[in-house]
Parts: C-alpha cells; sequence; structure tokens
C-alpha cells in the first residue's frame, strides 16, 4: 500500500531536517571551491564525510532511545561538569558566527537574483522572516517548509550538474579514494570529509527525534531509514556541486570565498548552459542556505534551554531534566537572540574571531566522537540490546580518526 506524502515525511522528517540544516554556505562554497580547484578526483571524500556523519548520528539516536535522553543530557550526566562548561563555551563562540555567516550567504544569493536588494538588509529580511516562521508556524509548518527547501536544493543543483555530466568512467574514477600530494589539495579533500554534514547541528537530531515521537527503542529502525534517506541527499547534494564546479572551471579556477563562490558557480553555469539556468541555480542555493537559516534557528534555542537547564546547582548531577517547549521563555528568548543579535555583526569583520570559531568547530565533531565511544560501550547505561558491538565500534573508531584528521588540518591551516 502507497504511502502518503505526509506519512512519508513523518517516516523521514527528522533525517531531511538535519541533511538540511547541515547543508549551509559553508559546505557549498567548499564542495564548489574543491571541485574546481580538483575536478572529480575528490568525489569520494563527500561519500566518506556523509558516511562519517551517518554513524555519528545513529548512534546518538541509540543512545536517546536506549536512555531517553539527549546525548547532550547523556554527556554532562555521565562525563561530568566539565563538559557542560566546555559546550557551553563552545555553543556561545558558536552560534553568532554560524548565524551571521548564513545571513551574509542569504543576502548574497538573494542580491545576486534581486540586485536593487542591498545584502545586508537581504540578510537581515531573511534572519526576521525565519524568526517569524519558527515563532509562529510550530515544528509542523517548520518540517513541510524544510522539506520543500531540501527537493529544490537537490533537484536544481544535480539539474544543473547534469548540463556538465562527464563521461561515466571518469565520473566513476571519482569514487576511488586518492590522497593528494599537494598540500593545498590535500587541505581541501580534508575540508570536504570533515565539513559535509555540518558539525553542531548533528545534536539537532535528538530534539527533532523527540518532535516525531520516537522515545522507544523499536523506533531506532526507522530512525536508521531516515538518516539514511537525509545523509544520501547530502551526499548527492555535494557530488552534484562538485561535478558543477568541475564542468564550469574552464573558465579558471573559482576565487573568492563564502557566498561569492556560489554566485560565481550561477554565473558560470549561466554562461556555459543558459541563463535560465543561472537563475534555477540561485533558488537552489537560496534553498539550500534558508533552509540552514530555519534549521539552526529552530533547532539551537531547544540546545541551549537544554544545555542551561543542565547548569551546576539546579538540584544535583542527576535531578531530572525538564524537556524544553517550543513555546517556554527561554526557547522563544534564545530564537529571538539568534536572529537578531548577530545582525550586528554583518557590519564588522572578526577575522580573529572567526579563526578561534573555525579552529573550535573542528574540534566539536572528534569530542562527540569520544563522547559516543564512552557512552554507547556502557552496557549498564545503554542496555546490551544498544548498546555498541565490535563492528560498529571499528566504524566509529575510522570515523574518529577521519574526524581527528579534519580538526588537525583545519588548526594547522589557521
Amino acid at each position: 500500500m502507497a504511502r502518503s506524502p505526509k506519512r512519508l515525511l513523518l517516516l523521514i522528517g527528522p533525517g531531511i531536517l538535519v541533511a538540511a540544516t547541515g547543508v549551509g554556505a559553508g559546505d557549498l562554497a567548499t564542495a564548489a571551491f574543491a571541485g574546481s580547484q580538483l575536478g572529480l578526483t575528490v568525489l569520494w571524500a563527500v561519500v566518506v564525510g556523509a558516511a562519517v556523519k551517518l554513524i555519528l548520528n545513529e548512534q546518538l539516536a541509540r543512545w536517546q532511545l536506549a536512555t531517553g535522553t539527549t546525548i547532550l543530557e547523556g554527556m554532562v550526566q555521565k562525563l561530568g561538569p566539565l563538559v557542560w562548561a566546555l559546550f557551553g563555551a563552545y555553543l556561545l563562540l558558536w552560534s553568532p558566527f554560524v548565524a551571521v555567516a548564513l545571513m551574509k550567504a542569504c543576502g548574497a544569493v538573494l542580491h545576486a537574483m534581486v540586485p536593487l536588494v542591498p545584502m545586508n538588509v537581504g540578510a537581515i529580511a531573511c534572519a526576521l522572516v525565519g524568526l517569524v516562521m519558527v515563532w509562529l508556524g510550530g515544528f509542523a509548518l517548520f518540517q513541510r517548509v524544510m522539506a520543500a527547501c531540501i527537493a529544490v536544493m537537490v533537484l536544481v543543483v544535480l539539474a544543473s550538474a547534469g548540463a556538465a555530466f562527464p563521461p561515466p568512467i571518469e565520473f566513476l574514477s571519482g569514487f576511488v579514494p586518492r590522497v593528494p600530494e599537494d598540500r593545498q589539495a590535500l587541505g581541501w579533500t580534508v575540508a570536504l570529509v570533515g565539513g559535509v554534514g555540518g558539525t553542531l547541528t548533528i545534536i539537532c537530531y535528538s530534539y527533532w527525534m523527540r518532535e516525531a515521537g520516537r522515545d522507544k527503542p523499536e523506533d531506532l529502525k526507522t530512525c536508521r531509514i531516515d538518516l539514511a534517506v537525509g545523509y544520501s541527499m547530502t551526499a548527492l547534494f555535494g557530488l552534484g556541486m562538485i561535478v558543477l564546479a568541475a564542468g564550469v572551471a574552464e573558465g579558471g579556477a573559482l576565487t573568492g570565498r563564502g557566498a561569492s563562490v556560489i554566485v560565481q558557480v550561477a554565473e558560470r553555469v549561466g554562461e556555459a548552459t543558459h541563463p535560465f539556468m543561472r537563475w534555477a541555480f540561485l533558488i537552489g542555493a537560496f534553498g539550500a542556505v534558508f533552509s540552514s537559516v530555519l534549521g539552526v534557528w529552530q533547532a539551537v534555542p531547544y540546545v541551549f534551554a537544554d544545555w542551561w537547564g543542565m547548569r551546576p546547582g539546579r538540584g544535583g548531577r542527576d535531578a531530572p531534566i525538564e524537556k524544553v517547549s517550543t513555546t517556554s521563555p527561554l526557547y522563544r528568548g534564545s530564537l529571538v537572540a539568534l536572529a537578531t543579535l548577530p545582525c550586528t555583526l554583518l557590519f564588522v569583520d572578526f577575522k580573529t574571531a572567526q579563526k578561534l570559531y573555525a579552529l573550535i568547530g573542528a574540534a566539536f565533531i572528534p569530542l562527540l566522537a569520544v563522547a559516543l565511544i564512552l557512552l554507547m560501550n556502557r552496557r549498564a547505561w545503554v542496555g546490551q540490546a544498544l548498546a555498541n558491538r565490535w563492528g560498529t565500534n571499528i566504524a566509529l573508531g575510522v570515523a574518529l580518526s577521519v574526524c581527528i584528521l579534519a580538526a588537525v588540518w583545519s588548526m594547522l591551516g589557521l
């Protein structure tokens, strides 16, 4: 019997959300830059990066279904208050800079589509529209809009890439892992592996699981299905960007940073195919960055409220943690702060702070992987059925190694 669209969205919704939120301006720019510089030789890096994030998120889901607590709650309760302090420092540094980066990307793409709209005006407008949608729309509207955004961005990028698709043998050869000898090329390859699928946004899946009513071990199969769908879309999007960038690189490798690279790709696509495709690509790119804005606006207040609810002195380390409500003053206050305060950074260049933010961001995923290894191997905490097996530990160990390599390379590149 065929599933209704509503039933299908309920099944794969949280995975779609984590995929759409994790694909931001940085992922677009990194994939485009790597494709223009290295061609198809880095296709394998996208697949590896998506697989790493899938492994980590599957572990996160198993922890939550086994214990009823989010991974953040588990890390603080089981690993101690130092985790609370370190995570809070990361969250407070990460949030404003990722917010302003997403705003700038939205503003740049919107300006490329409608030149009369100044970039900073477009950035602020997108931030406020996202704020209103999350405040008034509730989770159901948020999920539908996000599903539409990721469908548009994946379809547009794949359609654009189809116009520049290489011979099949050349395309397939890009999935053979190769480690570039050139230092810069190696850096772009590692950046692809580490950047696909986001950083802190991975743990947002915990809260979307709760919204979807997944709270029993029997829900693990559903979580695996929707994560597989979500990260498959992430991988397809990254592969499409590389093929597209490699196909339009005849005019020279792309230059610039961030959203300017996205606009460059759109211009090249229009020149190589048809002016309509320039517009189509910009619409897909806008869907990608605006969906990230919505995802961050909706989920990061959850994370902040969850983190603050575990502060030292609230009643003891093992005191029950109150579930976060999207109508609570703490959630809504965090939402308003996230969507408005970073607007002041649109007019200031904080290069040193951004480097520090990038450094801490690169370190987050390896630390999460270590925490999962510590938590998921304690059968007294997660039970025999959901604890890690040797095969899972090997996969997690490989993921950890890849994440450490990406983090170290990011640190060396600063």
